[in-house]
């Protein structure tokens, strides 16, 4: 009777709309965002074509207004060999592409720009502007990189964290990574964020480190020290996103098999598992980093058009959550004011 018991819970609360075309889900993310107009982005060291063109598309999407910012001659050519028109579009000079990204981040520390893009320079020397101790943009929560993927088959966007900054976080920061998910499930209009700690397996044990950390979320999840969702774990991959797997494993739980959130052990699982997802399943991926003042836009060079002006849009999302917020703040001040 337990095990028809179980199996009819997670049936019963298995999301089944599935899009019925590839990229469906990214193309309603986008006409979400466009309904909140475009937002003040400054993409940084933009000068190969692809990193130029994806924020030009996103600008003709009406979802940035883009604020280019790099060598001006270089970004001028970079424009012309690919054929992009940029008349119009703010340029900011810099030397090179450290100068880059710091020029992007004082614009941001000024209150000049809504959000940060990745152009084509390397990860680490963006990052390395934003969390430095002078930049003004960092915050007292812990910088994480979320991907929002549309997997094909899977019923609903899935978001993997993290696969691309924190290299083996501890507990405390894995707090602000899981928080920092469910911020953005809720801002991209996840009603139900449904939270697996990853590990090799689903039961606790001292030999398995990850599975006393995940055991240790869920704890701190019950009593409010992180909010805003379902959190389960350890789970195996399987069993967090598999009905079937949770059924035959005896999970009785509100996440097993439905997860809409994975949060990853280390990076380099995180990594393998999105970019396992994008190659071999054709899995589309949006990449974000939040946790400091203003939403990152990370694309890859690997990156698609399509999960370029996806990455946009989690931005554009992400900043109307955040004034949405804000202006409740205000509203409840002056009622009690």
């Amino acid at each position: 009777m337990r095990m028809v018991k179980i199996e009819q819970d997670a049936m019963a609360h298995a999301p089944r709309d599935v899009p019925s075309t590839k990229h469906e889900r990214y193309q309603q993310l986008i006409h979400a965002a466009q309904k909140h107009g475009p937002i003040t982005v400054v993409v940084v060291h933009p000068c190969d074509g692809a990193s130029m063109s994806g924020a030009l598309a996103a600008s003709r999407l009406r979802l940035i207004k883009p604020i280019l910012v790099g060598p001006v001659e270089r970004l001028r050519s970079v424009a012309e060999h690919a054929r992009l028109q940029i008349d119009g579009i703010e340029l900011v000079s810099a030397a090179h592409s450290h100068d880059s990204a710091a020029q992007a981040v004082a614009l941001v520390a000024a209150g000049s720009a809504d959000a940060l893009m990745k152009g084509s320079l390397h990860t680490d020397e963006l990052m390395g502007a934003v969390v430095s101790s002078h930049s003004g943009i960092r915050t007292e929560r812990r910088i994480s990189h979320c991907f929002v993927m549309d997997v094909p088959g899977y019923p609903e966007p899935l978001i993997i964290t993290d696969a691309a900054i924190n290299i083996a976080p501890d507990l405390d920061a894995k707090v602000d990574i899981v928080q920092n998910a469910i911020d953005l499930a809720h801002a991209i209009g996840v009603h139900e964020v449904r939270v697996a700690i990853l590990s090799a397996l689903e039961t606790v044990t001292v030999k398995v480190p990850s599975t006393i950390e995940a055991a240790a979320l869920c704890k701190m999840a019950e009593r409010g020290q992180i909010r805003g969702a379902l959190v389960d774990g350890p789970l195996a991959l399987d069993n967090a996103i598999s009905p079937q797997a949770a059924i035959i494993k005896k999970l009785a739980s509100l996440v097993a098999g439905r997860a809409n959130v994975l949060v990853v052990p280390d990076l380099e699982a995180g990594n393998m598992l999105a970019k396992s997802l994008s190659f071999l399943a054709k899995a589309d991926a949006a990449g974000i980093v939040l946790g400091a003042r203003v939403p990152i836009i990370l694309t890859s060079r690997a990156d698609s058009l399509t999960s370029r002006l996806a990455s946009c849009a989690v931005a554009v999302m992400i900043v109307a959550a955040r004034r949405k917020a804000a202006s409740g703040l205000l509203g409840c001040g002056r009622q009690t004011g």
